[in-house]
């Protein structure tokens, strides 16, 4: 089984998200896994709007750029079309989708075929986590504008069977306004940490 593992976090050690991803990862037993950090080294900011331009291009008028962006969006469709399975760490940032992780997902969008399913029946397990709480009941409930746009991606467009892990409350221990809260966080840390090793031993017995 090949696995494709995305990172997003910019926190690098201290990153909630690949923790859980690297508990997903540990149950595998030693699989191929494709690595992309897009918070370590991120993907150009204006190479969607070069790869779209260079859809209205004919081929041998594009620039250096265009032929660039092109390549790369079709690299990362590629990837995701060559994988049996993946581990989408992709936390939640200022609200909604981090832009690291946005400007992937463009890219790969435009780098398949129109309409084409790039996860397509397999397995893919998405990490987000969240410093805050923002369930119903909360103060900022439907402030989340992460969470079910990474499952539309993932689910609908791209046609992975999706398992979604959450943890909420990371920044418990980090911001002391949100010190009275330190039971539930390590609750959830304990539950999500929890569901990603369910989730790799799940993906191991698809291999």
């Amino acid at each position: 089984m090949a696995v494709l593992r995305i990172d997003a976090s910019i926190l690098g050690p201290q990153s909630a998200s690949s923790e859980l991803a690297d508990l997903v990862e540990a149950e595998l037993g030693g699989a191929p896994v494709v690595r992309r950090h897009l918070g370590v080294a991120p993907l150009p900011a204006d190479a969607w709007a070069t790869a779209v331009g260079a859809g209205y291009t004919p081929a041998d008028q594009r620039s250096e750029a265009q032929k660039a962006a092109v390549a790369l969006a079709g690299e990362l469709a590629a990837e995701l079309r060559d994988a049996d399975a993946a581990i989408l760490a992709l936390p939640f940032y200022n609200y909604g989708v981090s832009q690291h992780a946005k400007t992937w997902i463009d890219l790969a969008i435009v780098g398949g075929e129109q309409g084409e399913k790039l996860l397509d029946g397999k397995p893919v397990v998405v990490l987000t986590t969240r410093g805050g709480a923002y369930g119903p009941g909360t103060p900022r409930e439907g402030w989340d504008h992460n969470t079910d746009f990474l499952c539309r991606i993932v689910s609908d467009i791209w046609g992975g069977e999706l398992t979604l892990i959450e943890r909420e409350f990371t920044l418990v221990g980090v911001n002391p306004a949100l010190d009275a809260f330190t039971d539930m966080a390590a609750d959830m840390r304990k539950t999500a940490h929890e569901a990603a090793s369910a989730a790799g031993r799940s993906l191991a017995k698809r291999a």
